[in-house]
């Protein structure tokens, strides 16, 4: 089953609370655990800080109720940190895969134990959830290159980052991929995985401007690595790029492009309780540098 973005955690932990505590259990005590990623970028830090305000929200209207987050900067620290929440006998859990193929063998023992399994944004491997809950990153994708595709008029060669190797991921390209289709003469010249984080894609816009004398556009697909590219094309002192399309709706990136109007981002709110997945955001005029940005 999968449901959108708006009112993400609210609406989880409220869901969770309500079916936990029917009026012939309200007396029993209800633990909630959530298992996200680290605060270790922009859109994490706004998963975590949302998470803890819904925890603060939920407990104080639901006595009886006890939520506890737990945060991993890896698949290995999320799966120690979920073994942790069990010992802690919660009734449900909330989970934002680091790397679903790798948490989904924790997943497996928690629906074994009889618990409640919400998973959140990026599908397991093998889907033993009771419930997805999941954004339109197919749209994502879509949104990006018809951003790209209206400011090249349909002609020019643009470069590639994608994500981590995920279901998220491979909507968001297979929805750019679709549209380029009617796009004859736009070539992509080179596509490589940047992780959404902004030092690799920092190295990897390094690698690519070495490697291509001209590039007219860069789908960066996250606003982590889109901060990492803009930082190399900077350091190269090249001028060519006329567009750089991110993705995350970060506050400073949205602030960018509303003072500057130099560059795309396709809008996916942490807060999850506004925006909408997948709308551009904004774009960069032609014989504007990005440069003017840092």
């Amino acid at each position: 089953m999968k449901m959108k973005w708006t009112g993400l955690f609210a609406a989880i932990l409220c869901g969770c609370v309500l079916t936990g505590c029917g009026q012939s259990e309200q007396k029993k005590d209800v633990v909630i655990g959530i298992s996200i990623p680290s605060a270790d970028h922009g859109w994490t830090g706004g998963i975590v800080s949302w998470a803890e305000q819904a925890e603060k929200d939920i407990e104080a209207a639901n006595p009886g109720v006890d939520v506890i987050i737990s945060t991993g900067k890896s698949s290995s620290e999320q799966v120690a940190g979920i073994e942790n929440l069990m010992m802690k006998n919660i009734n449900k859990l909330v989970i934002l895969p680091h790397d679903p193929e790798a948490l989904t063998a924790i997943c497996k023992r928690v629906k074994q134990n009889g618990l409640e399994l919400i998973v959140v944004d990026r599908g397991l491997s093998d889907p033993v959830q009771d419930l997805e809950v999941v954004g339109d990153n197919y749209l994502f994708g879509q949104n990006c290159a018809k951003a790209i595709a209206a400011e090249l008029n349909g002609k020019g060669s643009i470069v590639v980052m994608e994500g981590i190797l995920c279901q998220v991921n491979t909507d968001r390209v297979a929805g750019f991929t679709e549209v380029m289709k009617a796009y004859p003469e736009i070539k992509i010249l080179q596509t490589e995985r940047a992780d959404w984080s902004e030092e690799k894609g920092y190295k990897v816009m390094e690698n690519m401007l070495a490697k291509h004398p001209a590039i007219d556009a860069v789908w960066t697909g996250d606003d982590d690595v889109l901060r990492g590219a803009l930082k190399a094309y900077k350091k190269s002192g090249r001028t060519d790029v006329k567009l750089m399309v991110g993705g995350g709706g970060s506050k400073d990136i949205i602030k960018m492009i509303m003072d500057t109007w130099i560059f795309s981002s396709c809008g996916r709110c942490s807060r999850l309780t506004t925006g909408t997945s997948g709308t551009p955001s904004g774009g960069l005029r032609k014989g504007q540098s990005p440069c003017e940005l840092l």
